[in-house]
């Protein structure tokens, strides 16, 4: 089980943008990068994308990475790529909120660290721009986890923002915890329906 190596803070922490070059290029990696978007392109205690290559993927949010890599998807990961393809989509992304890989949430960053946030939102950024369509679709998926550290909800507000410029349109599917907030992924049926998400409404009344 992976446990973090340490607070993300004593890291050093690779731009998204050196990260995303090196994630292209074949060499000796045992995916294929044609199929695979993986970022950074290695195990590292971060991650800021993981998913596959298409014109219209599903982007689905969760709030933290743990162990998945390409061709070794976790069981949640394997529930988002089977809604995804049942839903019309050619590929997933899985992005997170934050961006520190932790099997247990509780084990995520006391304080949020500026710099890692910083990149992940540029690959937020990125990955919305794969889209080609003229609304890109992203899918709400954290559950009650968002609650666990107050900075999570600070994560969320700032990629709503990024969603605006992309005119993002927010989905989601299963039903509404009674706290208000949106599914998990993992115990959703495979032909689970995407729908509406108001995350105007959810961003004012919920968080």
């Amino acid at each position: 089980m992976h446990i973090p190596t340490a607070e993300s803070h004593t890291l050093q922490i690779e731009r998204f943008a050196d990260a995303l070059e090196r994630s292209r290029v074949q060499s000796h990696i045992a995916y294929d990068v044609r199929d695979w978007l993986y970022v950074p392109n290695h195990y590292a205690d971060y991650r800021y994308i993981l998913g596959t290559t298409g014109k219209q993927p599903l982007i689905c949010i969760g709030i933290n990475p743990s162990t998945a890599a390409p061709n070794a998807l976790d069981n949640t990961l394997k529930s988002v790529e089977r809604i995804a393809l049942h839903n019309g989509f050619d590929s997933f992304i899985m992005f997170n909120v934050y961006a520190q890989r932790a099997t247990r949430p509780n084990d995520m960053d006391k304080t949020r660290n500026e710099a890692l946030h910083a990149e992940n939102m540029k690959a937020f950024d990125y990955v919305l721009s794969l889209f080609e369509g003229a609304h890109p679709a992203v899918w709400a998926a954290w559950g009650n986890i968002i609650e666990l550290r107050p900075y999570l909800k600070d994560c969320l507000r700032d990629m709503v923002q990024i969603g605006k410029r992309h005119g993002a349109e927010w989905v989601t599917s299963g039903a509404i915890s009674k706290k208000g907030h949106p599914h998990h992924p993992l115990y959703l049926k495979k032909d689970s329906a995407l729908d509406p998400f108001d995350m105007e409404a959810y961003l004012q009344n919920v968080l």
